[in-house]
């Protein structure tokens, strides 16, 4: 079988404008498609981790002005103990320290194996279930804000969803996200969880932790992603 040899210079490879270059069954095999504008930029696998963290400038992480959105995917999040929360924080030292000033929001909604609706099923606004359950939002605090809450550790329980943060290299402005998990709650409830909030510093974010308010996160993924053109 012969071999041909086809010369660079037969090709143009230059994509269009917001376009990129995919194969098709054409004679050069070369085509232009729409470009995606949500870029994987680095995946994190737990396996009893106390804490999962995306570093700008470490690992291959990019968490700056290359893109003015990032996202957080997390997946099948399980906790090795159970009855915790999932959280995160921001740094601003490349993750020497996390601790940046916070306000947030956090209201949910649930729903009983058993048929039964958890606060007649209406959206709460920061509803712990019982007494002696901390606020999950933060008033100008430096805690970890909680994205799922109260995660069950059985075998089939964990949490999904993702964050949103805009703007993390701003020196001009706060740094706003907002999260929306679906959480299977260790008293076998469906809840529907939302937070959005700021860190208030105008100094650019440039790592974010994520870990169980107590115990190690026993399995599950995050994936950053950076949204361009946004």
């Amino acid at each position: 079988m012969a071999l041909t040899k086809f010369n660079y210079n037969s090709f143009d490879v230059t994509p269009a404008a917001s376009k990129a270059l995919a194969f098709n069954s054409d004679a050069d095999g070369l085509t232009t498609m729409a470009g995606s504008s949500q870029i994987l930029i680095k995946t994190l696998t737990a396996s009893s981790s106390a804490t999962l963290s995306f570093v700008h400038g470490s690992s291959d992480v990019v968490l700056d002005d290359t893109y003015p959105i990032y996202k957080f995917v997390f997946n099948n999040i399980h906790p090795q103990t159970d009855d915790k929360d999932f959280t995160f924080q921001g740094s601003i030292d490349a993750g020497s320290s996390y601790g940046v000033t916070t306000t947030s929001t956090y209201f949910v909604s649930g729903h009983g194996e058993g048929d039964d609706a958890w606060d007649a099923g209406n959206p709460a606004y920061d509803a712990p279930i019982g007494s002696g359950y901390p606020d999950w939002h933060l008033e100008q605090e430096t805690s970890f804000q909680t994205i799922a809450d109260r995660i069950g550790s059985n075998a089939d329980q964990c949490a999904s969803g993702e964050l949103w943060l805009f703007n993390p290299s701003s020196t001009t402005f706060v740094k706003q996200f907002m999260s929306r998990a679906s959480c299977y709650y260790s008293y076998d409830y469906e809840f529907n969880i939302y937070a959005a909030g700021y860190f208030n510093n105008t100094n650019d974010v440039d790592a974010i932790q994520f870990k169980m308010n107590s115990g190690n996160i026993d399995a599950g993924t995050i994936k950053l992603y950076g949204i361009k053109d946004s």
